[in-house]
């Protein structure tokens, strides 16, 4: 059995897509840009809070404009993180029966890192060993400096050690962790994305992501 899972946090344990797509909307509205669908928003995340408004703010968009809402979204989504957000069905569970077998849990993500402690300690208190965001100075994911800040943190060079998301960056993260990947597939990427990216295990529902793990 694996002995530490270390597990992206949106799409992967919290459904996070509808406060992420009211943070966005909010920030782009403020500098008169339309609103985006929930499929968009789904397409666009995974590479941090800026590379989303990139992708959301109109072709052409000045340097100024994309700073102008990407100051805008943080204030606004550190107050409204959890307006909507929610565990996947059977994460808690899931967390606590790792907990019981002795498996450290933790989790590195691409938001901001604020969001990522307020939400970790809200739904997963004591479940998650540590946590990583996106911070200043910090190459984000699929940089593996925030997956070696959490290994160090805990002490655990010693110890097998997962990765588990749901998107081809975390595919790609675990491969320059030096780590093996077990994928989710309830996510914010399909299944074709995930097999295209070249995943190898890719889990349907929280008990067969158990199996996966004990099975590591």
């Amino acid at each position: 059995m694996y002995q530490l899972a270390i597990f992206d946090l949106d799409g992967t344990l919290l459904d996070t897509l509808a406060d992420l797509r009211q943070g966005l909307n909010y920030a782009l509205a403020t500098q008169g840009f339309a609103p985006r669908t929930l499929p968009e928003v789904r397409a666009f995340v995974g590479n941090g809070i800026r590379k989303l408004i990139m992708r959301a703010v109109p072709a052409g968009t000045d340097e100024a404009q994309i700073d102008a809402v990407f100051a805008a979204f943080n204030p606004y989504y550190a107050v409204h993180c959890a307006d909507f957000t929610k565990p996947y069905p059977g994460i808690p569970e899931l967390l606590r029966q790792l907990r019981a077998d002795g498996v450290v849990s933790a989790v590195v993500s691409n938001k901001p890192d604020y969001a990522v402690k307020t939400l970790s300690e809200q739904y997963f208190p004591g479940l998650l060993a540590a946590s990583a965001g996106a911070k200043e100075g910090v190459r984000k994911k699929p940089c593996p400096d925030s997956v070696f800040e959490v290994v160090r943190q805990l002490g655990a060079e010693a110890l097998r050690a997962v990765y588990i998301g749901d998107s081809e960056v975390d595919i790609e993260t675990a491969k320059n962790a030096g780590m093996p990947c077990i994928s989710v597939s309830w996510g914010f990427r399909d299944r074709d994305v995930l097999v295209g990216a070249g995943a190898g295990i890719i889990c349907d529902d929280t008990d067969a992501l158990y199996r996966a793990l004990r099975e590591g």
